[in-house]
């Protein structure tokens, strides 16, 4: 089964990504990898961190040869900035005296939660794990999730659907979409430019008051086959697990899959996907074809064929440079919470960070179903179910 950690924090030596169960053979283009990295460094409205680091992958274990080899695979990625931080984030006992505090929790973030948790007196270990920077590691590993499901045909992009209150107001093609991921500029990450020019508007505007913005993200997995994830058994939907990795990506607060929020409050007619049948051979999996995705390629926990479809909901940025109120760790009196060095506006990167939760989700649904312990045999065992689910 695929599994996947992370380790390292925020300003320590590195970050670790820790990746097994892909079988042998999958080809790894290091380039590709090193790629989906600066994507999720990029985005109008980035901090000065991004100016710091050019996160580049190196590869410990379990490649050799330009193909992964069946056994755990462990990525280092460096941490530039850790040299302004051995001495304040030292791993033997070091001088207490340069210790760094995070002195007064922001609202928004783990601060005061983790800080009550752990039992620590200021905030700065919370941080250091809790922060986004993490989600590079991730995107490591989606890498190589990505790598995997592309031996059987199935890719996986994002694009920006809302940045504050502007928002793109009609459907993307996946073609749109595509052509968005092979991009060598990200600016909001949205397929429409004028849109992504009133967001860029949006993200001035907010910058010059000192304040932060969030938005809306979709993920598309494109050529998925029907029959990954099942209703059998409540944790092993599709739908829960995919909203449960994408959940987990730092500042999203809602998941959507499909046209999830719309149908709560439309008719059953107007909501569900009618299925119509194509007499000749298509190039999707299946024949089966529907004339819209408002299920976003789930029912009833299983895949349908259609594209799947997941939003995340991404909350603004819990550091401000105009402090919100807070109280201090130590004294217990009312100051401005604490301000470390952060962005104005993230929609794109965690997209990004959101497409190798997905990528990790459906790689290992695909290796549960079709099975393998090489590429070769994965993919044959793929080819034998599609041709059984085309002559349905």
């Amino acid at each position: 089964m695929i599994r996947f950690s992370t380790a390292g924090e925020s300003h320590g030596e590195a970050l670790i990504a820790l990746i097994s169960g892909l079988p042998a053979g999958v080809p790894v283009d290091l380039d590709f990898v090193n790629r989906e990295l600066w994507r999720r460094q990029q985005g109008y409205g980035r901090g000065g961190r991004m100016k710091i680091e050019t996160d580049k992958a190196h590869v410990l274990s379990g490649v050799r040869h330009g193909k992964t080899i069946g056994s755990p695979i462990a990525i280092e990625i460096v941490n530039r900035d850790w040299k302004n931080w051995e001495d304040k984030l030292p791993v033997e006992a070091g001088d207490p005296a340069q210790h760094q505090a995070v002195a007064s929790p922001r609202p928004g973030h783990a601060d005061l939660a983790g800080a009550l948790k752990y039992n620590f007196p200021d905030a700065r270990y919370v941080l250091e794990r809790a922060s986004a920077r993490e989600s590079a590691a991730r995107v490591a590993a989606g890498a190589l999730a990505k790598l995997m499901l592309r031996t059987l045909g199935i890719e996986i992009a994002s694009h920006v659907l809302r940045v504050g209150r502007i928002a793109l107001d009609r459907a993307a093609t996946w073609q749109e979409i595509a052509t968005l991921f092979a991009r060598d500029e990200i600016i909001l990450g949205c397929v429409d430019s004028a849109t992504e020019a009133r967001m860029k508007e949006e993200v001035e505007e907010i910058s010059r008051t000192g304040d932060t913005v969030g938005g809306v993200f979709e993920v598309v997995a494109h050529d998925v086959p029907p029959g990954l994830g099942t209703y059998a058994n409540w944790d092993e939907r599709l739908d829960g697990q995919l909203a449960s990795a994408v959940m987990s990506v730092q500042a999203v607060k809602a998941v959507e899959i499909g046209r999830g929020v719309v149908a709560a409050e439309s008719f059953g007619s107007q909501v569900h996907d009618p299925i119509h049948y194509a007499s000749e051979d298509t190039a999707k999996p299946t024949r089966f074809t529907r004339p819209q995705n408002n299920a976003g390629g789930i029912e009833g926990g299983v895949s349908n064929g259609e594209d799947i479809v997941v939003r995340g909901y991404l909350k603004p940025i819990s550091t401000l440079r105009k402090p919100l109120e807070s109280v201090r760790f130590d004294t217990r009196q009312a100051t401005s919470a604490s301000y470390e060095r952060s962005d104005i506006c993230v929609v794109p990167a965690a997209g990004v960070v959101a497409e190798a939760m997905v990528a990790l989700t459906i790689a290992r649904l695909a290796q549960e179903k079709f099975g393998g312990d090489s590429a070769l045999e994965l993919r044959r065992n793929f080819d034998g179910y599609i041709q059984q689910i085309r002559n349905y």
